[in-house]
């Protein structure tokens, strides 16, 4: 047990690292097996799920999970969960990796708590046994629409659980514009495992301003109340479209683009770099964002209009990298301080002030951006806190 604590009990972490495999997915996950092991917890990650994975070649749904279980499974064990991790398909033809089938279902009448994180796992009975469940949500309002809406599959859902946690720390507030109705939402925020992020690289003076991005995604706009809430950032994007042009400094996205949309960046001054190169593994993700000069993005509107409080994983990941971040504001200056290190913003003239601002004093602003890592997002304060709010502290 790390550090001589006593165990406080098993513990089981549902979620998408063999589902989803690339590098981001998996520091996800990774940080709250690491956070919630340094607690005193016995920590085993499971995904035992009917739908099929994700096939990283074509970008289909598959039932061959062993491509998947290849690239996540090394990293499980090389960070001490060997022995401690399952993966069991649900569906006609779906295999069993890692821990075998009745050491799972033993695990399952074993487990004293559950974290169903991004809300992953659909509970069975065998789940429903374990006598405390925990709802973590990493992206509002999809569920809380639906809940408004009425709808008994996502109501179920969320009733299986005891307590519901969301990265949009400002629902319920006055100034959320996202009605909650029949579930409190507790807030919390990504973990991030600081250790990870220890970065030994000095900014290049080539060095940009970057982000992992998705350029578009299609089939998660939401109709709510009359107006479409849109899921895709591209539509963002293209609002500051012009802002490398405003400043002497690189402004890069890793993505996935077609060669119209390439050639429209680049002529804007934005820098491409291929997402599935930086994302294939960890060590490569986390390097990108070290060498990284800081990050800029934009967010999705969905959390953005309604000003939901959320945060990015990814965002607490270039701060913990001691990287200084401009972002889009969500609400989350509530929050987090802003100011020096950490940006938020609405406007072209927000962004350009934040960049004025580091670049003032880019030393200063780095180690305001590990500060703030270290104060809200180290792993072992939000996942205290989360643990603790759940009666299990």
């Amino acid at each position: 047990m790390e550090n001589g604590k006593k165990e406080k009990g098993k513990l089981i972490v549902f979620g998408i690292m063999f589902w989803y495999p690339l590098a981001g997915v998996t520091y996800q996950f990774l940080h709250y097996l690491l956070g919630l092991r340094k607690l005193g917890w016995d920590v085993y990650y499971v995904e035992d799920s009917s739908r099929w994975v994700f096939d990283l070649k074509d970008f289909e749904l598959t039932p061959d999970a062993a491509p998947n279980i290849e690239l996540v499974a090394p990293v499980l064990e090389k960070y001490g969960f060997a022995g401690k991790w399952v993966f069991r398909g649900g569906y006609e033809g779906g295999k069993c990796y890692g821990m075998s089938e009745p050491q799972l279902d033993q695990l399952y009448r074993e487990a004293d708590a559950l974290l169903n994180v991004t809300a992953s796992q659909e509970l069975r009975e065998e789940h429903l046994a374990i006598p405390r469940r925990i709802y973590v949500e990493s992206d509002p309002f999809n569920v809380q629409v639906k809940v408004l809406q009425g709808d008994l599959k996502t109501i179920n859902a969320l009733a299986a659980h005891d307590i519901h946690f969301s990265f949009g720390e400002n629902l319920g507030q006055p100034d959320c514009d996202l009605p909650v109705d029949l579930v409190c939402w507790h807030p919390t925020r990504q973990p991030v495992f600081m250790d990870l992020w220890e970065n030994p690289f000095p900014p290049s003076a080539d060095s940009a301003y970057s982000t992992i991005t998705t350029w578009k995604n299609k089939g998660k706009d939401l109709t709510f109340r009359g107006q479409t809430y849109y899921w895709t950032k591209d539509r963002e994007f293209l609002k500051i479209i012009d802002l490398p042009r405003r400043r002497p400094v690189g402004f890069e996205l890793a993505t996935l683009i077609d060669e119209q949309t390439r050639l429209m960046l680049a002529e804007n001054g934005w820098r491409i770099a291929e997402a599935m190169r930086v994302s294939r593994d960890i060590e490569s993700y986390r390097e990108y964002i070290q060498k990284s000069r800081g990050e800029f993005t934009v967010t999705k509107d969905q959390v953005v209009r309604p000003k939901t409080g959320w945060f990015s994983d990814r965002t607490a990941c270039f701060l913990a990298a001691g990287r200084p971040v401009i972002t889009q504001e969500t609400g989350f200056s509530k929050f987090l301080p802003t100011g020096k290190g950490l940006f938020g913003f609405s406007n072209m003239e927000e962004i350009l002030a934040a960049v004025d601002v580091i670049e003032s004093d880019y030393e200063g602003s780095c180690k305001a951006a590990k500060e703030i890592a270290r104060e809200f997002f180290a792993a072992e304060k939000v996942l205290g806190k989360l643990m603790s709010d759940a009666g299990l502290g």
